[in-house]
């Protein structure tokens, strides 16, 4: 990526602007190919979510992550450039598609900032294929045409402009103008009249599959010797009586879940793939590698005696443990062939949310030269923890058992910046919303000695938090 000394916040004009354009076309010209122009402003404080609300259009892609405790969130829309893959290879085709993007981007202005510069808005599927007629690809990544980012009391907002040879300067000049009043001075709609409150939200719920009994069945293959654990998932088909919005859900979810990752995907056609998902699986920040162990649950208690209990019961069960380690086990040995050395307390702590505890183990380490952020997610994805061990004999039961698409459900879904940087979590406690329409998706791992009407009930605790966002 070319950075040039240009500060647009120092010359903020149209003529300024259709100059560093003419500057790209040229460059595009040379080369025979188009040029991302990048401008990066830090702008007065703003909401990325209230800020993708209030121009929220269904027929164009967004995505939206949030982590609300740590005062971070990233919003972006319509799509600048864009690819998608499938198969083994997806992780090194957006690679390739990153690194060719970057090697043809000039930016200017506040690219240093806090979320400053160009971001991949990524997400892959839990498997390298999807099926027929799913609302994914089985990997996808796209530029957005402009972005808004929160960290901490820094907003930073970015416009991506497509400049080719024979691009019209005047227009795309006009329509970055635009923008950049919008985000400098952005104004919330005003709250619309007061009108009869809607009708309460209603819903026709129906199964997907026969949960019970696919534990059983996995049961039996875990007996045998097939795996150790599988993680198998339920599905829940929701039927409203009127329209949902994904972003009002996505708002009720990072309201209740604030320790979590709060996200929205959408490819501007079909549903919204939103939730809160408890669990990171890699970031890469400043040449530090993130990510972690979260297996074993157990529900919150109704008073501090009883959650105490639940807690203390849940660290010393055998059977969530074995699992525990069976995540902890898989992470280090996927990821030391790329030279990486995790450090991990020896005994897992208590994630707690809202409606469940998880045991949780943090795992840290440096970034070894040549190796990077996708490289990590290719051999880390998908974990134990939502997979199972070993994960190839485990991972090719999953759609025998379960017996309908996972699609992005314990997928990764994440960002990566111009400098290596980035982060994936899974698409955790999660669903698809379209229209009047929800599919809500919750998992358990299956080991030996899990029993099936518990594993059920610990689905319909998982399936809580979602289902009151929707009916909120």
């Amino acid at each position: 990526m070319t950075i040039l000394p240009i500060k647009p916040a120092e010359d903020a004009s149209p003529e300024a602007l259709r100059a560093f354009l003419a500057g790209c076309q040229a460059r595009a010209s040379a080369d025979g190919q188009p040029v991302l122009a990048s401008i990066s402003l830090v702008v007065p404080a703003l909401d990325p979510l209230a800020v993708l609300e209030a121009i929220f259009d269904p027929a164009e892609p967004h995505f939206y992550a949030e982590r609300p405790s740590l005062a971070t969130a990233l919003a972006g829309a319509e799509i600048a450039l864009s690819t998608t893959a499938s198969g083994p290879g997806r992780f090194d085709a957006v690679q390739r598609f990153i690194d060719a993007t970057l090697a043809r981007t000039i930016a200017v202005g506040d690219v240093n900032a806090p979320f400053g510069g160009p971001h991949f808005f990524t997400s892959f599927s839990f498997f390298d294929e999807v099926e027929s007629g799913e609302a994914f690809p089985a990997a996808h990544v796209f530029v957005p045409r402009w972005q808004v980012a929160r960290a901490g009391e820094v907003t930073t907002a970015v416009a991506n402009i497509v400049v080719e040879p024979g691009s019209d300067l005047d227009a795309l000049t006009a329509r970055v103008w635009r923008a950049h009043g919008k985000f400098a001075r952005f104004e919330h709609p005003e709250p619309a009249p007061c009108a009869p409150p809607p009708a309460p939200l209603e819903f026709r719920q129906e199964e997907a599959g026969d949960y019970r009994a696919a534990v059983s069945r996995g049961l039996a293959r875990i007996a045998a010797g097939e795996f150790q654990k599988i993680v198998l998932a339920r599905a829940i088909d929701l039927t409203a009586n009127r329209p949902l919005h994904p972003l009002t859900v996505l708002n009720g979810l990072r309201e209740r879940f604030p320790d979590c990752y709060a996200f929205s995907a959408a490819l501007g056609r079909g549903p919204s793939f939103i939730g809160a998902s408890p669990e990171r699986l890699v970031r890469v920040s400043r040449g530090v590698i993130e990510t972690e162990a979260l297996a074993g649950s157990a529900r919150r208690g109704t008073g501090a005696n009883e959650d105490a209990a639940l807690a203390a019961a849940l660290l010393r069960s055998e059977k969530d443990l074995r699992e525990h380690r069976h995540v902890i086990g898989s992470i280090t040995r996927r990821i030391e062939p790329l030279g990486v050395r995790l450090t991990y307390p020896e005994t897992p702590a208590l994630r707690k949310l809202a409606n469940v505890q998880h045991l949780h183990t943090p795992m840290t380490g440096p970034l070894p030269d040549g190796v990077r952020l996708l490289d990590l997610l290719a051999v880390l994805h998908p974990t134990p923890a939502v997979g199972g061990t070993p994960r190839e004999a485990a991972v090719a039961r999953i759609r025998e058992l379960e017996g309908f698409p996972r699609g992005l459900y314990a997928g990764a879904i994440g960002w990566l910046n111009s400098r290596g940087g980035g982060e994936f979590f899974v698409g955790l406690r999660s669903a698809l919303v379209e229209s009047s329409r929800a599919r809500v998706y919750a998992g358990a791992g299956i080991v030996a000695g899990s029993e099936p009407e518990r594993e059920f009930a610990e689905t319909d605790l998982k399936f809580q938090a979602l289902l009151a966002a929707l009916r909120s």
